[in-house]
């Protein structure tokens, strides 16, 4: 009581009107002094570094598949006798799964960010060519040349590849939009669109960049081997380059240096098109060819004709993508967790939707429901491609999902998985978070069937692979993020249940 009259005095004495008002703040001062020394000091304690408070952020367009066993394998019979999955208890972390295929709008983002950028380095080095490495202000203000894409310059110590550590070097080569250029950081210039069309060229040093000036250089295929003399982009040039960590090798590895173990990788990340008329001999499948991967009609349509690698690059860009947002947005460092190709546990935990022993997503042994509509993508009968209604692929986002809410885990297209291929890997994999991983093994696990297979590679349980060089008309993927932290406490739609 004598503490509050004394504020009462305080505030009678300094003779302000809005009494209410001060004596809000004057407690509130008193709080923020209270709290400052109290947490000045540890007082000698273990206290622990206190971060921030973290926050689970559900990436678009994925859907959180809960941490959990399963019995993994085949509960049905074995009516093809491969004995190959063999049943077995299997515990999976939380994950964030893509609801549907990646589709070709999506990887086209991922083509055009790509297309951009290598256009954008070779504007900006032919740029530092025209007007040198210190550009006055007025020719870097000259609006209609190649000087427009003239590179932010950002100086970084000048030391050798060989005195960088790993770490650096690894650094360096996934940062989007840092390119090298003799030994300094440039930050390429993504203020200013691309002029593509040709009356659009804003001088001769940009029009040589493009088209080129001899023969086997620019952008674009030559007149003579284009279809219909159409100005064709060279889409050989359009290629990812990023770096890997190979972690399982290093951890064995006895040597200190960690520089072995980074790879570098240069992928062509353009779909095969052609993969519509090489599957299926001597059947007209040419529409597919021209118009599946780039037309409108089809953006919502599963993208097919990409490897294993292509696939497992659109991983590691949309991982780059979204933290060049975040650092960006942010000045916290801390990086998102990386999309990648699921394991072939994780591909058949998230399929199952939390049924026990289903035969299918939907749990029971028929492909069609009470009305007898079918329920998935898939050749019902013996060359009758039109049964369910669709000859080809249909959108990603059809048919019922999953009680996990995933869609077209079965039919429409098979999808890649991060695992090798080995018959026997379900008699001696580990129960927790199960994977083979084997570089030399160019065979990799693709699950859950196309429209073009039978009722039995759709089942949940059905092994598959290809070639992880094969490039297919009925293959396709998704991608995965793992959950940090523990789920518990979490429902799929990303809210907390208790």
């Amino acid at each position: 009581m004598k503490f509050e009259a004394g504020i009462n005095n305080i505030i009678k004495f300094i003779n302000l009107n809005n009494l209410h008002l001060v004596k809000k703040i004057f407690y509130l001062l008193i709080s923020v002094l209270i709290f400052v020394s109290c947490s000045s000091s540890d007082r000698g304690e273990l206290i622990g570094v206190k971060g921030k408070k973290f926050y689970p952020d559900k990436p678009t367009g994925m859907v959180l598949i809960p941490s959990g066993s399963f019995l993994m394998g085949m509960s049905d019979d074995d009516v093809v006798g491969l004995q190959n999955a063999p049943v077995s208890t299997v515990s999976v972390k939380a994950f964030y799964m893509d609801e549907t295929e990646i589709t070709n709008g999506e990887y086209r983002q991922f083509v055009n960010w790509v297309k951009d950028s290598i256009v954008r380095q070779a504007l900006a080095v032919r740029a530092l060519e025209e007007i040198g490495e210190t550009p006055t202000q007025e020719e870097l203000d000259k609006d209609n040349s190649i000087n427009s894409y003239f590179p932010v310059y950002q100086p970084i110590a000048e030391i050798s590849d060989e005195d960088k550590s790993g770490y650096e070097l690894y650094k360096e080569q996934n940062s989007f939009g840092i390119n090298p250029y003799d030994k300094k950081t440039f930050n390429l210039n993504f203020d200013i669109d691309i002029a593509w069309q040709r009356d659009e060229y804003p001088d001769l040093a940009y029009a040589e960049v493009m088209e080129g000036v001899i023969e086997g250089t620019g952008f674009y295929l030559p007149k003579e081997e284009s279809y219909n003399s159409d100005r064709i982009f060279d889409t050989k040039q359009i290629i990812y380059n990023y770096t890997t960590f190979d972690a399982e090798s290093a951890i064995k590895s006895d040597t200190e240096s960690r520089k072995e173990f980074f790879k570098e990788k240069s992928i062509e990340i353009y779909p095969d098109t052609t993969s519509w008329i090489k599957d299926f001999s001597y059947s007209y499948n040419e529409p597919m060819h021209n118009d599946y991967f780039w037309h409108d009609a089809y953006s919502e349509y599963p993208v097919v004709g990409v490897s294993w690698e292509q696939a497992k690059a659109f991983a590691h860009w949309r991982t780059m993508y979204k933290n060049k947002y975040q650092k960006s947005k942010s000045k916290n460092d801390q990086r998102v967790a990386s999309f990648r190709l699921p394991s072939e546990a994780e591909w058949e935990y998230a399929a199952r939707g939390g049924i026990e022993s289903g035969t299918y997503p939907w749990g029971g042994p028929y492909t069609t429901d009470a009305e007898g509509c079918f329920l998935a993508n898939f050749k019902p009968n013996r060359g009758d491609y039109a049964a369910d209604n669709a000859l080809y692929t249909v959108e990603a986002k059809s048919y019922w999902p999953n009680d996990y809410g995933l869609y077209n885990m079965s039919g429409n297209v098979s999808e890649w998985t991060e695992s090798s291929y080995d018959k026997g890997s379900y008699t001696f994999d580990s129960g927790l978070n199960p994977n083979i991983s084997d570089s030399t093994n160019l065979r990799k696990v693709t699950r859950g069937g196309s429209w073009k297979d039978v009722a039995y590679f759709l089942r949940v349980s059905t092994r598959d692979y290809e070639y992880k060089d094969q490039k297919r008309s009925y293959v396709g993927f998704r991608t995965v993020q793992d959950y940090l932290g523990e789920d518990i406490g979490i429902d799929k739609n990303q809210n907390k249940i208790f």
